[in-house]
């Protein structure tokens, strides 16, 4: 478990600086963020918590208490537009795999209201968005169970989700990038490790297409993304975890390019920027 939050400059290249430190030391938590604020929602700590936490993207320091989200899970996918914040699906400390989706305001703080439910229950989907529609992705139904679904919703409204498309396969967990236009997916593990790296245009409907590769067979990375780069972070890829950083130009296609290291290795991150397509 960590605490540690980094951060790099996405139009450049180079190693993650520290930034701060979470109020608690956790994995499986979820990131989302408007222009100014990023958020990092429920995790293992290792019981399952409801927490919510947000850090001022201007400064650096240590993250603030948010508010609560609705259940106490972990293991969750997050989305945001400028105002607003989607936290989805999740496991609770029972292996209870859930639906659930909340919404939060962020420029305010206070605990997160139901906005809906997710076609089915998922654990370790993947988010991201546009300004308009919040995209999840994969995750796993039960144990040995896993979903290849590609899920929207509405940001600014409330209500289920509606079924988008397919992933090439079933997939334990996805990390989604996404600029105005397009999301690419990487930390794809279905349910080998792999390095392959998927894509969809968010306004259309329709199944992923290939992106290219990664420059690592990992799962369970951290994403962030620019109007033109995503960004992807740490993971696992047996037999060992990694702090490698890639990168893609969103707008075209092709293999990823290495960007840097973090400063420590591990799986399960939560990433945020505020610079994303939801902005």
């Amino acid at each position: 478990l960590k605490n540690e939050i980094e951060y790099i400059t996405v139009a450049t290249l180079g190693n993650s600086q520290d930034f701060g430190d979470l109020t608690d030391a956790k994995t499986g938590a979820a990131g989302c963020a408007s222009g100014t604020r990023g958020i990092f929602s429920n995790a293992a700590l290792p019981s399952r918590t409801n927490d919510i936490d947000f850090v001022t993207f201007a400064s650096t320091g240590n993250a603030q208490d948010f508010g609560n989200s609705t259940l106490s899970i972990a293991y969750r996918a997050a989305l945001s537009n400028s105002t607003r914040g989607v936290i989805g699906g999740g496991e609770e400390a029972d292996g209870t795999v859930r639906d659930v989706i909340d919404y939060i305001t962020i420029a305010s703080t206070g605990n997160a209201v139901d906005f809906g439910d997710l076609t089915g229950v998922r654990g370790s989907l993947g988010g991201s968005a546009n300004s308009v529609r919040g995209i999840f992705s994969g995750g796993y139904i039960s144990p040995g169970n896993r979903s290849n679904q590609i899920q929207y919703i509405t940001i600014s409204s409330t209500g289920n989700a509606q079924d988008f498309g397919d992933l090439s396969g079933d997939t334990l967990t996805s990390t989604g990038c996404s600029n105005s236009t397009r999301c690419v997916f990487g930390g794809i593990r279905n349910p080998g490790y792999t390095n392959t790296m998927e894509f969809i245009t968010i306004t259309s409907l329709g199944n992923s297409q290939d992106f290219g590769d990664q420059t690592v067979n990992n799962g369970g990375r951290g994403g962030a993304a620019s109007s033109t780069r995503g960004v992807w972070g740490g993971g696992y890829g047996s037999p060992a975890f990694t702090n490698s950083i890639d990168y893609v130009e969103i707008p075209t296609t092709g293999n990823a390019i290495d960007f840097g290291d973090m400063t420590y290795t591990a799986d399960r991150l939560a990433g945020c920027s505020n610079g994303h397509g939801g902005l």
